[in-house]
């Protein structure tokens, strides 16, 4: 759905296209972390709104199981107890949902979508990192989902092809390897997940500075303004490549960004948290969509993980996308560069749970801060402590945080 609501006055290494478990790929980018960290926080609320019993273990029902490398099981925290920092992968898959088999084209399964989240010891603060989908990375060597041995190594390939050679124990480990960071969960949702998701919180408020109009995503946003999206048409929208920014990965991620931040914000307002009806479809939307590793699939897990994330405020959850740069030639010809400085130095920061600033919210090319956005209130009962560290601002990180109000940029 879409509602347009007026602005105010106010100032390719691609595998061969074989069968996969008898689906076949629909082409084309999606993806929300958020919709998983609006899962978790649903499953506390369920919980805790005494739905019941068996209301809950109608949702652990829905969970698809899989194993990561090395992951062993063991018992989930108590409730409320989640210690300490985590970091949690969320892959989205392209594999095709259709009835008909999407016949004619093509059929391997990419993670069109690969985002880490992170959150701090001291769970204070968030980062998560969008990969864009043609970063061309090493590849480990990945055991092979059939159990039949391990793929080789592989020194220069784009990212989204680790799902097609290893499923998600292979994104995983790609992702491990490159950032320097132990990953303990991991999640894989696909189209459905999206579509069901928006739907569940009565669709997402998008802003967008001019018309976006892309006929191979299907989105339809004939003028500037603050449009409603759900199911279908928030699909359409993160999908979105030509219709936004350059027509590039990268500034589609800054544009799905938009949608994330407002996504958060929808999250964290009384009309979705105070609604028990859009908490449990939301909960249920999540676990019938998604495949969790193991230590995950546990409603005790999300619920201990819902706790560490609810209370991180907007301005400390940052959407960054790993810095890379297009138009380069040998192994990245037509594909995204990594840039080593700029992403070592984000990752650091990451490692040593340090917070930092980002010189602007939005890219200017993909998303930019919406000019008529209401201004943001300070708390007057916020006490700032004079001895808090100043934080540093890292160049040539794209991103915004949850409290910045953006439009996305129309191409």
């Amino acid at each position: 759905m879409s509602e347009l609501r007026p602005r105010t006055n106010r100032a390719s290494a691609t595998p061969p296209g074989i069968a996969r478990h008898g689906r076949l790929r629909k082409a084309g980018p999606w993806g929300t972390i958020v919709s998983f960290i609006a899962a978790t926080l649903a499953v506390v609320l369920v919980s805790g709104a005494a739905v019941g019993v068996i209301a809950v273990g109608q949702l652990q029902s829905n969970i698809d199981v899989v194993q990561l490398v090395g992951e062993t099981e063991g018992p989930p925290p108590s409730i409320g107890a989640y210690e300490g920092g985590f970091n949690i992968l969320i892959v989205g898959s392209d594999v095709c949902e259709a009835d008909d088999g999407c016949s004619g084209r093509g059929s391997a399964q990419l993670n069109d979508v690969t985002m880490l989240l992170h959150v701090s010891a001291d769970q204070t603060n968030a980062v998560a990192v969008s990969f864009p989908r043609d970063l061309v990375v090493p590849i480990p060597s990945c055991p092979r989902e059939d159990g039949d041995g391990n793929n080789s190594r592989m020194s220069a390939q784009p990212i989204n092809v680790t799902l097609y050679y290893g499923g998600l124990p292979c994104t995983v480990l790609t992702v491990e390897e490159l950032t320097g960071l132990d990953i303990q969960f991991a999640g894989l949702i696909t189209f459905n997940g999206v579509v069901s998701m928006s739907n569940a919180v009565g669709g997402v408020p998008v802003c967008v500075d001019g018309p976006v109009v892309d006929k191979y995503s299907g989105i339809n946003l004939p003028e500037a303004g603050t449009y409603l999206l759900g199911g279908g048409g928030a699909l359409a929208f993160l999908r979105s490549r030509h219709g936004v920014g350059d027509g590039s990965d990268l500034t589609r991620i800054s544009s799905q960004q938009v949608y994330l931040s407002s996504l958060v914000r929808t999250l964290k307002s009384s009309e979705t948290l105070g609604d028990p009806v859009k908490v449990y479809n939301l909960a249920k939307a999540a676990t019938q969509n998604m495949k969790l590793s193991q230590g995950f699939a546990n409603l005790d897990t999300l619920a201990s993980i819902a706790f560490a994330l609810k209370d991180i405020p907007l301005q400390n959850v940052t959407f960054v996308q790993y810095p890379g740069t297009t138009g380069q030639d040998g192994v990245y010809s037509g594909k995204v560069a990594p840039l080593t400085g700029p992403a070592n130095a984000l990752f650091a920061k990451i490692r040593a749970d340090e917070p930092f600033l980002l010189a602007q919210a939005g890219d200017g090319r993909g998303s930019a801060i919406d000019p008529n956005a209401a201004p943001i209130v300070p708390d007057p009962s916020a006490t700032v402590d004079p001895n808090a560290p100043v934080l540093e601002t890292l160049s040539g990180i794209r991103g915004q945080t949850a409290a910045d109000q953006t439009c996305s940029v129309a191409n």
